[in-house]
């Protein structure tokens, strides 16, 4: 019979806009929690997964079984009636940690209904029928272009002389007061060619600040995107005329909905998202990389303009008996996530969980006491535990855990 405690070992993917070597916060995390795992300091680093998808599944660190087959054969006792009724025997939600050098691709996760059209149409790479809502948490300093800036702001940059080729035919002299002007204007500047992006973006650089207003940040980005990936690629456009440019300290948390339009740029982050690994991207890619940009348009939504709203509240948890755990709480249904952070010897008590869960180390160390068992806590473990189980954390220096859960 399965414990409902048990360590896993994961791996990392290694995308290029991943960090170097021992640069990559997910590749040392890695190393600490996988014996067969080793860094190579010449290879980007990008992802951590410690989950139950098939692409980079999780395994049990003492029987090298996937965590998946484990789960499924012992679905009442590790996942719960309550989330088996409603999520099946998979984990419903994916946790990860990314090290990001330089900008991801600038995409969206198609919702439901999408996904299950784009699956059964093409399920080599769309791989499930499911949505990806997601949320981010900082590690270190995290930048990102997350959703749309509010129209009036877009507005105000359209005024530029360089950017007018970019407003619909349509459109009475200068009016972005709708989205469907704003959905053209993104369309126009993915679609537009190579040679047109390049002169803009020369254009964009010589603007003198006191037209860019508050916007100026602008100009400090362009030199970074253009060394990433070129002065040609329509990205560019996009995330710095359209899109919030938020920077988070550590400990700071975003919402991503489905269909959101975002493009991470750099730093380390625990990420979590519901379980699916469908995206469409469409700039901060080589060409052939790109999605079409009809059907990334076509499925934007304009959930988030104002740039404080994709900010997560961090609340005390009730679930925290000696209140040193805070919970993150998105609108999503597939998960929660519950923050410990420990001085020496401080103590944790997490009542039990009414679904099943991953937690990871990001730094420090110290002792799990869950199920009738005691566990060693170094930086990057990771655990599995099953639905009904209290946690105990006893810190040895300090101990800051992560943990998703469904319930």
């Amino acid at each position: 019979m399965a414990e409902s405690v048990i360590q896993l070992k994961c791996n990392c993917n290694s995308y290029p806009w991943g960090k170097k070597g021992k640069q990559s916060l997910a590749a040392r995390l890695c190393s600490q929690t996988n014996p067969d795992f080793e860094i190579d300091d010449s290879k980007e680093y990008s992802e951590m997964w410690f989950g139950t998808y098939p692409e980079l599944p999780a395994y049990s660190l003492k029987t090298g079984q996937d965590l998946q087959e484990i789960l499924k054969e012992q679905k009442d006792k590790l996942i719960g009636k309550k989330v088996h009724d409603r999520f099946g025997a998979d984990l419903p939600f994916l946790p990860k940690i990314l090290s990001i050098a330089k900008a991801l691709p600038l995409q969206i996760h198609p919702d439901k209904k999408l996904s299950e059209k784009l699956h059964e149409e093409d399920p080599e790479k769309f791989s499930d029928p499911n949505h990806k809502p997601e949320i981010a948490v900082a590690l270190s300093k995290f930048e990102a272009f997350v959703g749309f800036k509010p129209n009036a702001d877009v507005q105000e940059l359209m005024r530029i002389e360089a950017l007018e080729d970019f407003l619909p035919k349509k459109a009475d002299g200068i009016n972005v007061s709708d989205e469907e002007t704003l959905r053209q204007i993104t369309t126009n500047m993915l679609k537009a060619d190579e040679k047109t992006v390049e002169s803009t973006m020369k254009k964009l650089q010589s603007t003198p600040k006191d037209q860019l207003g508050k916007h100026a940040y602008i100009l400090d980005l362009i030199p970074r995107l253009k060394d990433q990936y070129g002065v040609t690629d329509n990205g560019n456009l996009v995330a710095l005329i359209c899109m919030n440019f938020l920077v988070l300290d550590a400990g700071q948390a975003l919402y991503i909905p489905a269909d959101g339009i975002h493009a991470y740029l750099s730093g380390d982050i625990v990420e979590c998202m519901a379980r699916s690994n469908n995206v469409i991207n469409t700039g901060f890619c080589p060409r052939a990389d790109r999605d079409s940009v009809d059907l990334f348009t076509r499925a934007l939504t304009f959930k988030q303009h104002d740039p404080d709203e994709p900010i997560l509240d961090r609340k005390q948890s009730d679930k925290g008996r000696n209140g040193k755990t805070v919970e993150l709480k998105p609108p999503m249904s597939e998960f929660n996530m519950l923050v410990t952070e420990l001085s020496k010897d401080e103590k944790e008590t997490i009542e039990a969980v009414q679904g099943p869960s991953t937690l990871i180390v990001t730094s420090g160390s110290g002792k799990l006491s869950a199920g009738g068992q005691e566990h060693d806590l170094p930086e990057g473990s990771i655990f599995f535990i099953g639905q009904g189980v209290e946690v105990k954390y006893t810190a040895k220096d300090i101990l800051v855990v992560y943990r998703a859960y469904a319930e």
